[in-house]
């Protein structure tokens, strides 16, 4: 039989009908398009840090990603999206590895070679009801005309340690693969905090981030007790571009949060990075 995770949060965190979904995101590319930086597409694209909140929240901070890649018509192989895990797991980390993931865009594959590869537990209880890696998915069906692959890696515990780890495992499998991978790290920003408190607090670990500083984000959202949902997936990202390419430059894409839709005095902040290199 063969195993397929389907989707747990469509009908919440985005329309559970395609054609209603395929209309969201064209609504908010439409939206955002104007302000989309373009000159990046002509760069070489190697991951990204996009949020994991609902569409009508976030969509507006990760169509930047998905417009520039479309521009910039680069294609991959298999996409890796390393998560939280929000509600623990048995593991420090898991992959789940049921052989398709399913949206209302349909079926993709899982890349149960490089899984293999890296040699890293795997759980299908720690991602079954995790949304952090599921809502960008629909992305990627949207914007990739291409037959990838897709890997979904959750942290249940967040440290260096633990990211170098990690990072270690991906770039052993990235080195084995003959296969062009593209790395996200999905995370939130500060969460329930009035929107002009949000910014100065992201502002300390984006600082961190944008120079690639893996022990340095860990070390903001310790000490100011930041609420960046996955600092650990954003310290993996920048762990496995330090290793494999370590030209590679951070640029924000977007910014906003979730204030921006409904009104409040409590919000989440969202913010899309792009890291790339020069051809």
């Amino acid at each position: 039989m063969t195993a397929i995770r389907r989707a747990q949060v469509a009908g919440r965190f985005y329309p559970s009908d395609p054609e209603e979904l395929k209309l969201l995101i064209k609504q908010l590319a439409d939206k955002e398009r104007a302000k989309v930086n373009f000159s990046l597409s002509e760069k070489t694209i190697l991951g990204a840090i996009l949020p994991h909140a609902g569409h009508i929240y976030s969509g507006s901070e990760t169509v930047h990603f998905f417009e520039v890649l479309k521009s910039s018509k680069q294609v991959f192989d298999t996409w890796i999206i390393i998560h939280p895990l929000h509600n623990g797991s048995e593991t420090d980390y898991a992959a789940e590895d049921s052989e398709y993931w399913t949206t209302p865009l349909g079926s993709v594959r899982i890349d149960k070679d490089f899984i293999s590869q890296m040699g890293i537990p795997v759980s299908k209880v720690a991602h079954v009801h995790e949304h952090s890696s599921e809502v960008i998915l629909p992305f990627i069906q949207s914007y990739c005309e291409n037959d990838f692959s897709f890997v979904s890696i959750g942290m249940a515990r967040q440290n260096p340690v633990l990211a170098r780890e990690l990072s270690g495992a991906i770039v052993q499998a990235a080195r084995s693969a003959n296969k062009k991978i593209c790395l996200i790290a999905s995370s939130d920003f500060s969460h329930y905090v009035r929107p002009e408190e949000g910014k100065m607090l992201d502002q300390k670990v984006l600082e961190c981030i944008l120079r690639k500083d893996v022990s340095g984000i860990y070390d903001e959202v310790v000490d100011h007790q930041l609420s960046v949902c996955g600092y650990g997936p954003i310290m993996v990202l920048c762990a496995v571009l330090n290793t494999l390419h370590p030209e590679a430059l951070p640029v924000v894409l977007s910014r906003g949060h979730s204030g921006e839709v409904h009104p409040s005095d409590s919000v989440v902040d969202y913010i899309s990075l792009l890291f790339y290199k020069n051809p």
